[in-house]
């Protein structure tokens, strides 16, 4: 069974991470596993000069991970754009769901998160999205309104279509 992969999109400060905060914390008191991964327009930089793991990249490693007692980082490189399906594949096969937030131009199910003091119009077209969690009780759109003050309704949401993606929608 393929882990099923979920992005947040909609535009900046719009309330995405916040967002992805709660349901990830929310998720996971559910018991589920879950993964994160968030894409950036800038190039990420998790080391510091003159560390250990530093050096063995600029020495010419290709990946560097730095392992302690609880955590892992691991830096590579990467010779095309990696989309969120293709990291999920690699990396997180024995997850129960993956988390995305960004990546609104590539293809998959998406929650847009729209916030009314940010916008009034969404970034992505109603056939990209499963839902859309918004403060706005107005709009008139072909996919699900969640209330973004609502985290346990849009848990529950994504529980169900999470059941269903495993059911093969």
């Amino acid at each position: 069974m393929t882990t099923p992969v979920l992005s947040l999109v909609g535009y900046s400060n719009s309330g995405k991470t916040t967002l992805m905060e709660k349901l990830v914390s929310g998720l996971t008191a559910k018991g589920l596993r879950i993964a994160t991964i968030k894409h950036s327009h800038h190039q990420p930089e998790m080391d510091r000069p003159g560390k250990d793991s530093w050096r063995h990249k600029q020495a010419g490693a290709s990946t560097s991970l730095l392992v302690g007692p609880e955590k892992m980082l691991m830096v590579s490189d990467v010779d095309e754009s990696l989309n969120p399906q293709l990291l999920t594949e690699r990396l997180f096969a024995d997850y129960d769901l993956v988390l995305v937030e960004g990546y609104a131009s590539v293809p998959g199910p998406k929650i847009e998160v729209l916030r009314s003091e940010r916008s009034q119009t969404l970034r992505c077209t109603s056939d990209e999205l499963i839902a859309v969690a918004t403060d706005m009780a107005d709009l008139d759109l072909a996919v699900p309104l969640l209330d973004l003050n609502d985290t346990t309704a849009i848990i529950d949401f994504i529980l169900q279509w999470k059941s269903r993606a495993g059911e093969g929608i």
